[in-house]
């Protein structure tokens, strides 16, 4: 029987640290939802576990963290449907083919060096997976673009509507749907005992399964679900059903929950009141109470203590390296090639470096799969924070508010 006393007390905590980081964060201005990254790592064990030890074992004792936990991937579902949402394939129409040449560029890169590091990492940081899982694991972390934290950079910058920001997102949209693409197929081939069926038979039938979303059900819901129904409620209960039946099939399938999640979101209708209001409805109880739970249980499993060594830390700086150099200059010469000019070329290859909250979720998955170690889950929670907390004050300084101007790239 889950204590609730003590989950109202840990939800309680978790909201008052994470509202009091956001308002700290908008204040020096960062997106309110780093501050919230941040009081998650705040109340785990690199430091309130530091200064008190008593207090953070009597807040989340290691037995009383599975409402927490479940409470937890809740919003990581309702995110990742949210995600799915705003990923919208016609606002890359007209540059379609420079943004996916940049995006598929961004991810390569940091997949090809974060792969080769992993090679050599192997088994000193990875769990108990093979080593190509973990290779492919790392490589695919590596080349992350947290969506949803760099619209929210553009939106506090009004660089939305920019030749950078526009580019930047269109790359990020499909760098999402590419990096969980790749995270589905490591969690098929790292979960085998998550079904008796034949790998070969799981690939095949995720691959009908996704298809199948996108050219049978996505077509059907556009021309069955109206765009403004006189009562939504009904609808948005229906939205919900469809969501979970979604998660439902890709768990059955071997695959991550949070795939079933982001998909269901993709094939979502566009348009009208009836999207509007269902999108409202989850972002206010998803990003206010729910997200928050998230941060804090990553942090609970984030300790900085574990990087004990200088040879740990130069690890680590390594890695941030990497994950930095390869995607901002590949990123930046792939667009400067499509006809953009350097300043704002480099200003997409910082954009895209913003891993973020997409970043943790997947760095979970790995950790609940045994695919890293903790300690490397650590070095990439810091890669992730560092990332996102880096972009914003480079771009004020490569792009300053008044050379920001509207620009289109040319049809491809």
């Amino acid at each position: 029987m889950p204590d609730l006393k003590l989950l109202f007390l840990q939800m309680m905590v978790i909201l008052m640290a994470a509202r009091l980081m956001a308002a700290a964060a908008k204040f020096v201005k960062q997106p309110e939802v780093v501050g919230e990254m941040v009081a998650g790592i705040l109340l785990g064990p690199s430091l309130l576990g530091r200064i008190s030890p008593m207090a953070m074992n009597s807040l989340f004792p290691a037995g009383g963290l599975g409402p927490l936990y479940a409470l937890s991937q809740v919003g990581l579902v309702l995110f990742m449907f949210l995600v799915g949402l705003e990923v919208r394939p016609d606002a890359i129409r007209g540059s379609a083919k420079s943004v996916i040449v940049t995006s598929q560029a961004s991810i390569a890169a940091p997949f090809l060096c974060g792969g080769i590091l992993a090679w050599n990492l192997y088994p000193r940081l990875a769990g108990s997976a093979s080593h190509l899982s973990f290779v492919l694991f790392l490589g695919a972390a590596m080349g992350i673009t947290a969506f949803p934290v760099l619209a929210r950079i553009l939106a506090d910058r009004k660089m939305m509507n920019t030749r950078a920001g526009t580019f930047a997102i269109s790359c990020a949209a499909v760098d999402d749907v590419t990096a969980w693409c790749l995270l589905a197929v490591i969690t098929v081939i790292e979960r085998p005992e998550a079904t008796h069926t034949p790998l070969a038979l799981r690939f095949g039938t995720l691959v009908v399964y996704v298809l199948a979303m996108l050219f049978v059900i996505r077509p059907a819901l556009r021309r069955w679900v109206p765009a403004d129904p006189p009562g939504s409620l009904g609808w948005f209960g229906a939205a919900m059903i469809f969501l979970l039946g979604s998660v439902c099939v890709t768990e059955a399938l071997g695959v991550h929950a949070l795939f079933g999640a982001f998909l269901a979101g993709i094939v979502m209708p566009r348009g009208g009141k009836l999207e509007a209001e269902n999108r409202d409805r989850l972002e206010s109880v998803t990003l206010v109470l729910l997200l928050p739970l998230f941060f804090a249980y990553t942090g609970l499993r984030t300790s900085i203590a574990l990087l004990n060594t200088v040879d740990a830390w130069l690890l680590c700086g390594l890695i941030l390296l990497i994950a930095v150099g390869s995607k901002l200059l590949v990123s930046a010469l792939c667009v400067r090639a499509s006809g953009m000019p350097w300043r704002d070329s480099l200003a997409v290859g910082v954009l895209v470096n913003t891993r973020g909250l997409v970043e943790l979720v997947i760095l979970n998955v790995g950790l609940d799969l045994h695919i890293i170690s903790p300690t490397l889950f650590s070095m990439m929670v810091i890669m992730a924070l560092t990332t996102t907390l880096m972009t914003g004050p480079l771009i004020d300084r490569i792009l300053p508010s008044g050379q920001r101007d509207q620009w289109h790239p040319s049809p491809s």
